[in-house]
C-alpha cells in the first residue's frame, strides 16, 4: 500500500441529484473514473502515452461502498492509495471525502488491466509505470 495522493476536487451540483435527494450512483462513478485518469498519470499512463502506444486500460473489477449521502452543494475530494502493483495490472482504492467535514463518504477498489489495443489481450506496464509504482509504494 502507498500515501493516499489527491486525484479530484469538485462541487455537487443539482442536475447530479436523483429523486431521493442525493447524487445519483452514475456520479460517483463518473468522478471516481475522473479520479482514475489522473492517478494513472502520476504513473506516467496519460492518454497521449496510451495513444502513442497503442495501449489501453480496462476495468477487471470494480467494488463501490457507499457510507453517507452526499447532498446538492457538496464540496468534495477523492484521493487515491496504490494498494498493488503487477506486471499488467494495478490494483488501487479511491476514497471519495466530503471536503468540508474531511469524512468519507464513498470507496472504490479497481483492478485494472494494461492492454495492447491492437491485439486486445494484456501486455506488461511500462518500465516507468513500475518504477513509480514502486516509488510511490516506498514513500509509507
Amino acid at each position: 500500500m502507498s500515501t493516499r495522493i489527491e486525484t479530484y476536487r469538485g462541487f455537487v451540483y443539482p442536475w447530479s441529484i436523483d429523486h431521493i435527494g442525493h447524487m445519483n450512483v452514475q456520479f460517483y462513478t463518473g468522478r471516481f473514473d475522473e479520479a482514475s485518469w489522473h492517478f494513472l498519470a502520476n504513473l506516467g499512463l496519460t492518454p497521449g502515452f496510451l495513444k502513442d502506444n497503442q495501449r489501453g486500460l480496462v476495468a477487471l473489477e470494480q467494488r463501490s461502498k457507499y457510507m453517507q449521502e452526499v447532498l446538492v452543494g457538496s464540496l468534495l475530494d477523492i484521493q487515491t492509495e496504490l494498494l498493488e502493483i503487477k506486471s499488467k495490472t494495478i490494483r488501487y482504492q479511491h476514497y471519495m471525502r466530503n471536503s468540508e467535514s474531511g469524512e468519507d463518504v464513498a470507496t472504490m477498489e479497481l483492478i485494472i488491466a494494461y492492454i495492447d489495443t491492437v491485439a486486445r489481450k494484456a501486455t506488461p506496464l511500462p518500465d516507468l509505470a513500475i518504477k513509480r509504482a514502486k516509488a510511490m509504494m516506498d514513500v509509507r
